[in-house]
């Protein structure tokens, strides 16, 4: 089991030690002709770097599949006692890998402190050379610090590595969720703004690209990528502060030039290699993490609701390259099932492990046996469920184009992921897409009510993210409170239900002393300051 580190403030320190970064700040910046090299451009890709975008085995085997992917029915479950317990843990781990680069994260905190300590030890006409480095590093930081406070509420963050900082050790504080999403969306408007404006010499952009490993240096990438997640922050609180979202999204939607984003142009049949932000694997590999991820703990049965309630009845094209039928061994002979079919969600432990085989499972070549998968940041389908929620909601632009664009894109976002894992399902014709958003069941046009319309959005989303983007899919869950989903009640009783939030790990609430300042709100039924529907 991997080891846990404990007590933030403190093991921050080692964000200074990993390999491409061993140089000192002197050695690196007193010759100006050196001002492109590490020490900032080598903190910048450890950055990037990070186990806890790809679907990597150990984040989605401890956090992900037992925990978030759990609460919004992305993957299936043994239904047994504790079903709803998070491990303190594997939970923990998570946590700590937020703040420093000791585990399977990158440490995306101490890092960019480790990056700010540096930048300010730079003359002035190397702070313009490296700027470029910290403004990336802020929107990746701000993007992984949304989905901290998407699970846990209140974090440390403002006084998060101090060591670095201040060459102090000081219990961090926990700041106020609200506060810091109001601070989020506020840097990711100024890194948007920067990249839209941004002219970076030759030997600057050469670095620069080289170091990249998300965005291959592209700025206008790294302008789309802030806008994106920036647009999704907004949503999310829009139905806490309405009126802050509404003004701020109209901003952005009525201005595409302005404020591009992550949405495809336009493009049904677009090309995700080249238009999503990916994290793409960095070395080749002859076998599947996701294989033993998925397997070990029962989590590749195709989810009840996913399959059963939303994709077949609308013969969605997405099945093939999503699911297998599986089926049983007779006689030694592999017998398929006949159709695609999901187990119930219903089913106790014993009940599944005895029908399993009569129901589908995930793709393999998709999936299981995927050895290229990337980590997905943000998409262009999810960008433009975004848009036409706010369409549908405030007028500002027709929501069912928006809408059968991002259905679009995900067909050929999940016809991509099966060919870079050596499917060879056919691409569905557009007639098949047509038929399939025509459907009673997915049809925009068709829905009767404004209720109907958003729910259609939300649970098209939530279908799109997957298993893949469960922390995404939990948390719009819980804003919007779609797809209606059943859950087994569990054992024992004070862990009946799903939480509403994550509790604190004991790596932080046994050695940082303001944990008691907000010990009342760790509970699993608090809420998350944008839940309120």
């Amino acid at each position: 089991m991997k080891k846990i580190f404990i007590y933030t403030s403190v093991l921050l320190t080692l964000a200074v030690s990993f390999s491409a970064c061993k140089k000192t700040i002197d050695q690196d910046y007193l010759n100006p002709e050196l001002s492109t090299k590490p020490i900032i451009s080598g903190f910048f890709t450890e950055m990037l770097n990070s186990d806890r975008v790809r679907p990597a085995y150990w984040n989605l085997r401890t956090y992900f599949f037992p925990q978030l992917s759990v609460y919004a029915q992305t993957t299936t479950f043994d239904n047994g006692p504790g079903l709803y317990q998070q491990s303190d843990s594997y939970v923990g781990n998570y946590w700590s890998d937020y703040y420093y680069p000791a585990g399977n994260g990158s440490g995306p905190m101490a890092v960019y402190r480790s990056m700010q300590v540096a930048y300010a030890g730079l003359s002035t006409a190397n702070q313009a050379d490296q700027e470029v480095y910290l403004e990336a590093a802020k929107i990746v930081l701000d993007d992984r610090t949304a989905k901290m406070v998407d699970a846990f509420g209140d974090i440390p963050f403002s006084q998060a590595g101090n060591l670095e900082t201040a060459s102090t050790i000081k219990n961090p504080v926990f700041d106020d969720q609200k506060a810091l999403y109001t601070s989020l969306i506020s840097d990711l408007n100024d890194a948007a703004t920067y990249f839209g404006s941004v002219k970076l010499s030759d030997n600057v952009q050469s670095a620069f690209s080289k170091a990249d490993i998300l965005n291959q240096g592209t700025l206008l990438k790294w302008q789309e990528y802030a806008n994106s997640v920036r647009l999704r922050l907004l949503m999310r609180i829009s139905y806490y502060d309405e009126a802050t979202a509404k003004a701020a999204v109209t901003a952005m939607l009525s201005a595409p030039a302005s404020y591009p984003l992550i949405d495809g142009a336009g493009v049904a049949d677009y090309s995700p290699a080249t238009t999503d932000v990916l994290l793409q694997p960095l070395t080749t590999t002859t076998s599947s993490t996701l294989y033993s991820a998925l397997t070990e703990i029962d989590s590749y049965w195709a989810p009840d609701y996913k399959l059963n309630t939303v994709m077949l009845p609308a013969n969605d094209p997405r099945i093939p390259v999503m699911f297998d039928k599986y089926g049983s061994t007779v006689n030694g002979v592999f017998v398929p099932n006949a159709t695609y079919k999901a187990m119930p969600v219903t089913y106790g432990s014993g009940q599944q492990d005895t029908a399993y085989s009569h129901y589908s499972i995930v793709d393999s070549a998709t999936f299981l046996n995927n050895i290229k998968m990337p980590g997905i940041v943000i998409t262009a389908s999810e960008v433009n469920f975004l848009k036409a929620e706010a369409y549908e909601r405030w007028g500002l632009g027709v929501a069912a184009t928006a809408y059968n664009l991002a259905l679009n894109q995900s067909v050929y976002f999940y016809q991509y992921l099966n060919s870079i894992g050596g499917g060879t399902v056919a691409t569905p014709t557009d007639a098949a897409i047509a038929t399939w958003e025509a459907s009673p069941t997915v049809s925009y046009t068709a829905a009767t009510d404004q209720t109907h319309r958003l729910a259609l959005i939300w649970v098209q989303k939530w279908v799109h993210f997957g298993f893949l983007q469960s922390d995404e899919a939990w948390a719009e869950f819980r804003r919007t409170k779609y797809p209606v989903l059943t859950f087994p009640i569990s054992s024992p009783s004070d862990y009946a239900n799903a939480p509403t939030r994550l509790l604190y790990p004991t790596v932080e609430t046994t050695y940082n002393t303001n944990y008691n300042s907000i010990k009342a709100k760790d509970t699993r039924t608090t809420k998350i300051f944008w839940d309120v529907k």
